[in-house]
C-alpha cells in the first residue's frame, strides 16, 4: 500500500526524535468537529487559521488530540504534491500541513514524558518554536530531493524562509498574547535555522535532538547563547 504523505512525514519525525506510540492519523478530525472544538477553545482561537488546526486536551493521564485539514488544504497537496514537486502552489499549504502534525506529535511526545501543562503559554511556545523549526527542515529535505546533486542553493533557502518566516505577520492578531507568542517564536526559529545552516548533516541531527529535549525556556536561552543573542 502507498504511504500517505501524513505517515510519511510523521514516521521522518518519528526517525528523528522518538516514536510517539500512535498513529496520528486516527486524530484527524472533520469540520463539524474543528468548529466545536473551536466554540469550547475559546475566542482567542477565532485568529488562527481556519485552514488547518490542532486541539489538545487533557483528561487525567490521557491526552486527547484532534488534527483538523481543511477541505481545500486536502485538496491543494492533492492537485499539486509535493512529493512531485515543490514550488508557489504548494509550498504554503504544505507549510500548513507539517506544521500541525508537528504540533500534534510534539505534544504526545512531551505528555509522555511527564509534562502535563499543556495549558501554559511557554508549552504553546515550545510547540510553535519546535514547528517552525522542523518545517524548515522538511522543506529542505523536499527541496534537495528535487535537485540533482542534492543541495540546496541560496536561492532556494531564500525561498523557503519567504514562505515560512518572512510572510508571517504577527502584527495583525488583536490578542496581545498570540501576537507575542508569534513574532518571537519567529524571530527565534529564523535565528536558529541560520545556525543549523552552519552544520554539516550528524552535527545539525545531534544539535536537533539536544534541541527537541529542551523546555521552552531551554530552547530560548540555548538560541540567544549559539547566535549572540542575535534574533534577526
Amino acid at each position: 500500500m502507498n504511504e500517505t504523505l501524513f505517515s510519511q512525514i510523521q514516521r521522518l519525525f518519528e526517525r528523528t526524535y522518538a516514536q510517539v506510540g500512535i498513529n496520528l492519523e486516527d486524530c484527524l478530525i472533520d469540520r463539524t468537529r474543528c468548529a466545536q472544538l473551536s466554540i469550547l477553545a475559546g475566542k482567542s482561537v477565532r485568529e488562527l487559521s481556519e485552514l488547518a488546526r490542532t486541539f489538545l486536551r487533557r483528561a487525567g493521564d490521557q491526552l486527547y488530540v484532534g488534527i483538523y485539514y481543511s477541505r481545500w488544504l486536502i485538496e491543494q497537496l492533492e492537485q499539486h504534491d509535493p512529493r512531485a514537486g515543490l514550488g508557489d502552489r504548494n509550498i504554503r499549504s504544505l507549510i500548513m500541513f507539517v506544521e500541525e502534525l508537528n504540533h500534534a506529535l510534539h505534544a504526545a511526545l512531551q505528555f509522555k514524558r511527564g509534562i502535563r501543562e499543556i495549558a501554559s503559554e511557554d508549552f504553546a511556545r515550545n510547540l510553535e518554536l519546535q514547528a517552525q523549526v522542523d518545517t524548515y527542515l522538511v522543506l529542505l529535505l523536499f527541496v534537495a530531493f528535487f535537485r540533482k546533486t542534492q543541495r540546496v542553493s541560496r536561492t532556494d533557502r531564500r525561498w523557503l524562509r519567504f514562505h515560512l518566516f518572512a510572510r508571517q505577520c504577527p502584527d495583525a492578531f488583536r490578542d496581545k498574547n498570540l501576537r507575542g507568542r508569534y513574532l518571537e517564536t519567529s524571530q527565534l526559529a529564523v535565528s536558529y535555522t541560520h545556525y543549523l545552516d552552519t552544520l554539516n548533516g550528524m552535527r545539525r541531527l545531534d544539535e536537533i535532538r539536544r534541541f527537541h529535549s529542551l523546555d521552552y525556556s531551554g530552547k530560548r536561552a540555548r538560541i540567544l547563547a549559539l547566535t549572540g543573542g542575535d534574533m534577526n
